[in-house]
């Protein structure tokens, strides 16, 4: 493998897993290592309960993401998420989609069809990808969560030609399927601003891919029982020093499936969750970095 193995590294790519498991030196733009993310907000009911919890157990979370999509939310909805967003100064995350399991197809629900994960199927389906973030960033939000690679090929371009704001985020979900270090520096290429790998991917994969991009990875603390039900608290410390800049997802483990119709009594328990993890993070890693609240910045 000694051929391979240099190929790679010749261009830039690690020669394979990093299992001396390095300490990562990069960092988001305000010198911090890691920040929260709590996933599967669905609407403003549910993202103001998570909130106002976060303000009574004093925690900061940095990232809130709904997964149903923009398509289900109506502009009140996504007003009131916004001003919620500006209010305790967080930045909301808006799924694109997701469309295969709500198109006129079959597929995804067959064995063989799993396979695409939530990416698009026809070009109209990218045409009202590009809809929904058109119509998102007229009320105010402008980061985005994305489950297919060729619309996020077009949201850069978008973004490059000016017809959405330079400083639009797009996030790449952990439906996509990606876990090595080729991978995410393709998606960084094509305009990626964080990536979220592949849910149960270990530490020293996690090294590998830091190794090979600059853009954050969204790391999972826990999962609900439909993608495996694990729970990685333990495992956080390490997360952080190996692969920082990275954003916790945490709380998924409240939820029985992906898209999870959070109800208010969800929401005040994934913050609880928050704090779990803050705490093994405080007792075995005392000396990381989070970044104070109202920061989305881009990395160094």
């Amino acid at each position: 493998m000694d051929k391979s193995r240099a190929f790679l590294k010749k261009i830039g790519m690690p020669s394979g897993d990093a299992y001396e498991l390095p300490t990562s030196k990069k960092r988001f733009s305000d010198g911090a290592q890691y920040r929260f993310e709590v996933p599967g907000i669905q609407g403003p009911k549910a993202m103001a309960s998570l909130l106002d919890e976060t303000v009574r157990l004093g925690l900061t979370v940095h990232r809130v993401t709904q997964t149903k999509g923009i398509y289900l939310l109506d502009n009140d909805d996504i007003k009131k998420m916004v001003d919620l967003a500006d209010q305790h100064r967080v930045e909301l995350v808006l799924a694109i989609g997701p469309r295969a399991t709500t198109d006129t197809s079959a597929s995804v629900n067959t064995p063989e069809g799993q396979r695409m994960g939530y990416r698009l199927r026809g070009q109209e389906q990218i045409v009202r990808a590009m809809e929904e973030v058109y119509r998102a960033v007229d009320l105010g939000c402008t980061s985005f969560l994305v489950y297919d690679e060729g619309s996020l090929w077009v949201f850069n371009e978008m973004r490059k030609a000016g017809e959405i704001p330079s400083y639009c985020h797009f996030k790449v979900s952990a439906h996509t399927g990606h876990g090595n270090p080729c991978s995410a520096k393709l998606l960084e290429t094509n305009g990626a601003s964080s990536l979220n790998p592949v849910r149960d991917i270990q530490l020293q994969m996690m090294a590998a891919i830091r190794q090979a991009i600059d853009i954050p990875l969204d790391l999972h603390t826990e999962n609900p029982a439909s993608t495996g039900g694990f729970i990685r608290h333990y495992e956080v410390p390490e997360m952080i020093r190996v692969a920082a800049p990275i954003y916790l997802k945490t709380g998924g483990s409240v939820a029985k499936t992906h898209s999870w119709e959070t109800s208010d009594a969800d929401a005040r328990q994934r913050a609880k969750q928050v704090s779990l993890v803050k705490r093994m993070v405080d007792v075995y890693y005392p000396e990381a970095v989070s970044s104070p609240k109202g920061s989305f910045d881009k990395i160094l």
